[in-house]
């Protein structure tokens, strides 16, 4: 990670910007057709669609892979709060 981040002045995946997201969190078909059907059901913001990515981005670190996939999504939308009615 810090690799990936080397002259930027950025230390975690937290402090991506959108920029920065759309540059090292490149997502495949399928994940951004979930993501997509995730924004309508869960109504995500633009600002909470982009902190899924970044921790799907960190999950995907910690698993050692290179790029972000599926479950790394699906584990990152598990962690987001669930609001009651």
């Amino acid at each position: 990670m810090l690799v990936r981040f080397k002259g930027t002045g950025i230390k975690s995946n937290a402090e991506m910007t959108t920029r920065d997201v759309k540059k090292w969190c490149e997502l495949s078909d399928d994940c951004r057709r979930l993501l997509t059907s995730v924004v309508a059901t869960m109504d995500l913001t633009a600002r909470s669609y982009f902190k899924v990515i970044k921790i799907a981005r960190t999950i995907a670190d910690l698993a050692q892979e290179k790029t972000i996939s599926i479950n790394h999504i699906a584990e990152a939308l598990q962690y987001r709060p669930k609001l009651e009615n």
